[in-house]
């Protein structure tokens, strides 16, 4: 199978073009140019989609979801189905799995879920374990009874019932044994993140340096910037190595805090959805993992707190709040859900940009950035 998309105006982290159009054959970008040139890459079997006025980026990367649709991922393979189709539809044509924290044998189930999901679907990038090795004055959403300190055994359970498909764990370093789950989760390839932590400057400085690369949902579940205690945020600033999530949906980080974040690491920002079940539904009463969780207005809680607990964003509304409450300039917007969350996960040199040898995802969306059409490894979804 082959398609053509033309006379669209790209935005990707390499720029603007106008008049844009890609061959894909299969599942990956063959050629890329301007104007007329697709015409002679027709064949009698080519799709041929008209982009005109409209704009044509990459698919979006989600490396940070709980669920969508009226569906968690922490309930099995028909769930995470469910609520993939959702944020497939809002152009999230690649996802990464998060799990909260549960009890070990539950979570070591969900990532042979994951695991055999990611084995036949490559849009499932794999797994991201969000505890339970998270501090419980920050533990935000978490049930506090499922969160401990790592252990060598828990650790390398982890890795192996992964089976290479355990993309990222969030850790506080400041938890015993953190330090050393750190080391060996970055030798075994699994993105290291920072986060639900009550580390200092210096702490996450030192993670950092043992091969932690994220920071999980900047500024939240975590101490914010002080002038005379700057934190784990401006660790992450300050450090090249190291990119920043953002859960842009107007309640978890002020834009005007959004616009100077970008300011500062223009390149690091990953724009996540941190979605919960209700993400594409409505409001009402949901559960995350084993906790209660009220959905009014969009804003989640948990049930009888002001604790956040997620959100209802898909990535079309992360785009639309960068630029329109904060201003972001849009290729800096649609890096942050492409090419930044790309090299996060270390997937940068096939996915995350509209280039030969890249796959076939992209997305249309008008200029209000609603989604207008998907397409993932080659095919319209």
């Amino acid at each position: 199978m082959s398609i053509v998309v033309h006379s669209g105006r790209k935005a990707d982290a390499d720029g603007l073009v106008d008049d844009f159009w890609f061959l894909a054959e299969g599942d990956r970008i063959q050629r890329t140019g301007t104007g007329e040139g697709w015409r002679e890459h027709l064949a009698a079997e080519t799709e041929v989609v008209d982009a005109s006025g409209l704009w044509l980026t990459p698919g979006f990367i989600d490396i940070h979801s709980h669920g969508g649709a009226g569906h968690s991922f922490d309930d099995g393979t028909e769930s995470i189905q469910a609520a993939l189709a959702l944020h497939r539809r809002h152009g999230t044509t690649r996802s990464v799995i998060s799990l909260v924290a549960n009890p070990m044998p539950s979570l070591l189930v969900g990532l042979e879920t994951v695991a055999s999901l990611a084995d036949n679907d490559p849009l499932i990038l794999g797994a991201h374990l969000e505890g339970p090795f998270l501090a419980r004055n920050h533990r935000g959403a978490h049930n506090p009874d499922f969160l401990h300190s790592p252990t060598s055994e828990e650790v390398s359970l982890m890795i192996a019932r992964g089976r290479g498909h355990l993309v990222q764990i969030t850790i506080a370093p400041e938890l015993p044994g953190s330090l050393e789950a750190i080391d060996a989760f970055v030798a075994a390839g699994v993105v290291v993140a920072v986060g639900h932590t009550d580390a200092d400057l210096a702490l996450t400085r030192e993670a950092f340096d043992r091969g932690a690369t994220l920071l999980t949902h900047a500024f939240n579940a975590m101490a914010g910037i002080r002038h005379r205690e700057p934190g784990p945020v401006v660790a992450a600033f300050d450090d090249p190595r190291v990119g920043l999530e953002l859960i842009v949906d107007g309640f978890h980080v002020h834009p005007d805090v959004v616009k100077m974040a970008f300011r500062i690491a223009p390149d690091r920002i990953v724009l996540i959805t941190d979605a919960m079940a209700a993400a594409g539904s409505v409001d009402g009463h949901y559960r995350l993992g084993t906790l209660n969780v009220s959905v009014a207005d969009g804003r989640a809680v948990l049930s009888g707190t002001s604790t956040i607990a997620g959100s209802t964003l898909t990535q079309d509304a992360a785009l639309r709040w960068a630029v329109g409450a904060s201003g972001i300039d849009p290729v800096l917007a649609i890096a942050a859900l492409t090419a930044n969350p790309a090299r996060a996960i270390r997937r940068d040199h096939d996915l995350g940009y509209l280039r030969p040898g890249y796959a076939a995802d992209a997305v249309l969306l008008d200029a209000d950035w609603t989604v207008q059409s998907v397409l993932a490894a080659g095919r319209r979804l």
